[in-house]
């Protein structure tokens, strides 16, 4: 959890993320502007105008570069990658390999990069960031929309022609990662950072309901939406991902591991197992973002070596791959 906010462009550590029940709530993000193909809004889709900010450690900003990526769009918007400790500045890019230093804006935090598009900024300063590097500002800081535009918006500019959001399959997409969302991606940070054993419970029921759900619709399809890899896939990743390392102790989700789902699990490997996915993954960095930086929940930061997981052994979602089953609507409801 992030260590403070903005107020009118000034840092502070005091923020209250909670209700009074004890439940986390996330604020939503405030830049939602729009990249387009076109000319219909600001932002025009143009090799070497935008700029990536993200960390490693972040599920939110994970799926940014994995779609980056699975879109051949490294020589098209470039990236700094913030160290995944979270310090009492926020995210910050130092000089360490580990992470990418701010070559575009020369930042040392996050937090500068908000200011520099809004001197009153009042909000969390959250990853991903899209950045214009010609109009100077914030484009975006909300994974999901991020994710789409990459995806849609430069898709002429893309060395990979994969169409994650075919229009076919988008309102089930679209469905798919609304019902992820609130009991699976943001799940397991409600159940972690509760505050009340009421408020924990809740959200650890409401996950482990929805991850026996989807274990069910993959025991008949290789993929959340069928037969075909599509955002909704992405989304669920990097969830998946970090569940038996970080999730499963550090956030108390620990009814079960994703290794206990046979179907979850080999979906899991099977989605790794492409390069294009494993190009952004880096565990170890992912525990030390979670273990050392959130001491409210771990404050002796000590990382565990474990588990080791074995995502490079063989899966068996190869069997799908000729005739895979669709799922229907009402199985979505």
């Amino acid at each position: 959890m992030a260590p403070g906010m903005l107020v009118k462009g000034k840092w502070t550590t005091e923020r209250n993320d909670h209700d009074p029940t004890g439940k986390f709530n996330e604020k939503p993000t405030t830049f939602r502007d729009r990249i387009t193909a076109d000319e219909s809004s600001r932002f025009k889709a143009e090799a070497g105008r935008y700029h990536l900010y993200v960390s490693l450690a972040c599920p939110w900003a994970h799926r940014t570069l994995i779609m980056r990526e699975l879109k051949g769009l490294n020589h098209v918007i470039s990236v700094s990658i913030a160290d995944p400790i979270l310090g009492d500045k926020g995210w910050r890019f130092p000089e360490p390999s580990v992470a990418i230093s701010d070559s575009e804006n020369s930042t040392q935090y996050l937090q500068e990069i908000y200011v520099k598009a809004d001197p009153q900024f009042t909000g969390r300063v959250t990853v991903p960031v899209l950045w214009d590097k010609q109009k100077q500002t914030i484009v975006n800081n909300e994974s999901r929309e991020i994710m789409r535009m990459i995806d849609v918006e430069f898709a002429e500019l893309a060395t990979q022609k994969i169409d994650l959001y075919p229009r076919d399959l988008q309102q089930q997409i679209d469905e798919t990662i609304d019902a992820l969302y609130l009991p699976i991606n943001a799940g397991v940070y409600r159940a972690g950072f509760a505050t009340s054993q009421a408020a924990y419970e809740e959200a650890v029921t409401e996950l482990f309901e929805n991850l026996d759900r989807w274990e069910t619709i993959l025991s008949q399809q290789r993929y959340l939406c069928g037969n075909q890899l599509t955002e909704a896939d992405i989304c669920m990743f990097t969830t998946l991902y970090r569940f038996d390392s970080v999730y499963y102790s550090h956030f108390k989700c620990n009814l079960r591991q994703i290794l206990d789902y046979p179907n979850l699990w080999n979906y899991l490997k099977d989605l790794y197992q492409r390069p294009d996915f494993k190009a952004t993954c880096d565990l170890d960095t992912i525990k030390r973002g979670y273990y050392r930086s959130m001491v409210d929940i771990n404050p002796n930061r000590i990382v565990p070596k474990g588990p080791i997981i074995a995502f490079d052994e063989p899966h068996d979602r190869d069997r799908y791959s000729v005739a895979p089953r669709s799922v229907g609507q009402s199985e979505l409801d």
